[in-house]
């Protein structure tokens, strides 16, 4: 298996975990690590927590595990899911 960790900021873990099952995987746990499991391969919530940058300026940051079969698969993997995850300003 290959394996990746990122850090994704300011979309909260159940949003996060959504996307998982949206992209065909079934959630295994209820507690951290989260684990999501697909045909061929998985991902893990490790963690959230909150940065603070200033007294009014808090974002959470959660930290995911991506595994795969396969560099193309994995590469695969993360591109749909930070399809996502993007935000557009306006």
């Amino acid at each position: 298996m290959i394996i990746r960790d990122l850090e994704f900021r300011g979309i909260n873990r159940e949003h996060l975990g959504m996307y998982f099952e949206e992209l065909g995987a079934v959630q295994v746990t209820d507690t951290f690590p989260y684990v999501f499991a697909a045909k061929g391969w998985s991902a893990q919530i490790l963690s959230e927590e909150e940065i603070i940058f200033t007294p009014s300026f808090k974002i959470n940051a959660v930290q995911i595990r991506f595994e795969a079969e396969n560099e193309a698969a994995l590469a695969e993997l993360i591109k749909h899911f930070r399809y996502k995850t993007t935000r557009i300003g306006g």
